[in-house]
């Protein structure tokens, strides 16, 4: 269990008389243990590499329905890389390097390889369902050991969670027929 430290400021208000109040320096405060940095930089690099391979499937995606596609797989891709900012500040916040450099991401996502050339619409919903559902997974397994650390840290996961699992939902329904009546 850490310490905070809790430093004590005199502040004289309008009136003349000292109010004393308390203020938790940002240099001082919690630290993130190991474990728990391990786990946000293992989100970190799936993030990161989400965002890298839902570029690759944006520029090579052809076929019906590209468009659409095409558009969707923007939105992704903006929300992956506001969403590893997310994470590497919240690091930084708890006093942990973040690590995105390329060969780092390369070595340690949990994600497949993205196929290189033109992958055909169907094929990139699947695709790119599947490396949506990996970064989840990635969360979900951490986040245990996340929570029993920083219970905040816990809930950045939770929204992180909550968004990719509905765009998951949503470019999976490209590929899905609709059950019968």
């Amino acid at each position: 269990m850490s310490t905070t430290t809790i430093e004590r400021d005199v502040h004289v208000p309008a009136d003349g008389g000292p109010k004393s109040t308390r203020r938790q320096n940002a240099e001082r405060g919690f630290k993130a243990p190991k474990e728990l940095t391990d786990a946000l930089q293992q989100v970190l690099v799936d993030l990161i590499e989400l965002h890298v391979q839902g570029k690759q499937a944006h520029w090579n995606v052809v076929g019906k329905n590209f468009r659409d596609l095409h558009l969707q797989l923007d939105e992704i891709i903006d929300a992956a890389r506001e969403l590893s900012d997310t994470v590497a500040e919240r690091m930084r916040a708890l006093h942990a390097v973040p690590d995105g450099r390329s060969d780092t991401v390369a070595a340690t996502t949990t994600l497949p390889e993205y196929p290189n050339g033109e992958i055909d619409t169907a094929e990139t919903v699947d695709l790119v369902t599947v490396r949506i559902e990996s970064v989840v997974g990635t969360m979900r397994d951490v986040h245990d050991a996340v929570d029993e650390a920083d219970p905040t840290s816990a809930d950045i996961l939770h929204a992180i969670i909550q968004r990719l699992e509905q765009y998951a939902w949503m470019v999976s329904a490209e590929n899905r027929k609709a059950t019968a009546k």
